[in-house]
């Protein structure tokens, strides 16, 4: 009898472990809330330009976000590609619009509307 119950307790256990593994896996799994995408046409000023390259992950680490895509390596498909290209994920539109509004990256916002043509936005991460 009380190899059965140890054995019972011991299943549930499992149970219990493998559920809260199985959890956790999903968490790990969650696609993020934004989107930042910065798409950079051309850099006109490339001195300037080189000056916001250290500030940008400070900036963006305050608020939980993570590069996805920085790149130069662009293959057009269709239209002109950009020059360079930036998407950065964030947890939530929340947390990627206080990054936005936060002065770190108000500096690097004037940097990069001075060195470059380019434009920038925030997507929501959710499909539809």
């Amino acid at each position: 009898m009380n190899q059965r119950i140890a054995l019972g307790l011991a299943m549930l256990a499992g149970v219990a472990i493998g559920a809260a593994a199985v959890s956790e896996l999903n968490a790990q799994n969650k696609a993020p809330g934004a989107y930042a995408v910065i798409d950079i046409s051309e850099i006109s000023n490339p001195d300037v330009f080189k000056t916001l390259l250290p500030k940008t992950a400070p900036s963006m680490d305050a608020f939980g976000g993570k590069n996805v895509i920085l790149t130069e390596n662009i293959v057009g498909l269709d239209g002109t590609p950009p020059k360079r290209f930036v998407v950065i994920a964030f947890d939530s539109m929340e947390k990627a619009k206080a990054w936005d509004s936060s002065p770190a990256q108000k500096e690097i916002t004037g940097i990069r509307t001075k060195s470059t043509k380019s434009r920038a936005f925030i997507a929501d991460g959710k499909i539809n």
